[in-house]
């Protein structure tokens, strides 16, 4: 590998994690010696990249360092390919257009001799097959979820059975067939996931929820809420 890569995969190693590196985990990755790692590292802190920490300690990257756009390499744009066609063939009309157009912004971007790797992927995702339609506004409820504000759903469960939620939404869980709104339900006070093909209608409010949403997320995570969808 020439230094300049290195040095580069360096920083995208670093930039993966908040937890300190070690040279030793760092050299493991990039298959060199934790010498040329220690070496590496001090040169980077030359060239006024922040990264901090000390031998023996590890090393993490500081906030607001931004490398020069679409420094990609072969492998990194087959999985942005791959993730693009994914999202292309399963999600909603939306992220559908987001997805092409990030597929035909990193063709004009990278070099020549990169773009058969997104022209000419080796990989391909499969499209989606009898995929059910979301019956909710799928824009209006991602911003709903970045905005942490709440939403009331007339929701029809398996059963037929309807039912009226107040919701506040996390996140939404793409599958091949279906897509799962997660979120902590007033009714039951508990985490619940609804399938967006079942909302009959749905209600978005201004109103914040009370707690905050990186502490609702990490309880949501604890709860393994992308279990079998439970509507009751």
């Amino acid at each position: 590998m020439r230094r300049a890569d290195r040095l580069f995969q360096i920083i995208q190693v670093l930039r993966r994690t908040r937890k300190p590196l070690t040279a030793d985990a760092i050299a493991a990755e990039l298959e060199t010696s934790k010498r040329t790692i220690y070496r590496d590292i001090a040169s980077l802190i030359e060239q006024r990249v922040p990264i901090r920490g000390e031998a023996g300690m590890g090393y993490i990257l500081e906030k607001g360092f931004d490398l020069p756009p679409l420094m990609l390499t072969p492998d990194e744009i087959e999985a942005c390919v791959l993730g693009a066609q994914w999202v292309v063939g399963h999600a909603d009309p939306a992220l559908a257009r987001a997805a092409e157009d990030l597929m035909a912004k990193i063709a004009e971007t990278v070099p020549d001799r990169l773009r058969p790797f997104v022209l000419e992927p080796a990989s391909r995702a499969r499209s989606a097959w009898n995929r059910e339609p979301d019956r909710i506004d799928m824009v209006r409820t991602r911003s709903q979820i970045h905005e942490g504000k709440k939403i009331t759903l007339n929701y029809r469960d398996e059963h037929g059975r309807d039912s009226e939620r107040t919701i506040w939404p996390i996140a939404v869980g793409y599958h091949e067939a279906v897509r799962l709104l997660a979120a902590w339900c007033e009714l039951r006070k508990d985490f619940r996931s609804f399938r967006t093909d079942r909302v009959v209608t749905a209600v978005y409010h201004d109103e914040k929820y009370p707690e905050r949403r990186d502490l609702l997320r990490a309880r949501w995570r604890r709860s393994l809420v992308w279990e079998a969808p439970r509507d009751t």
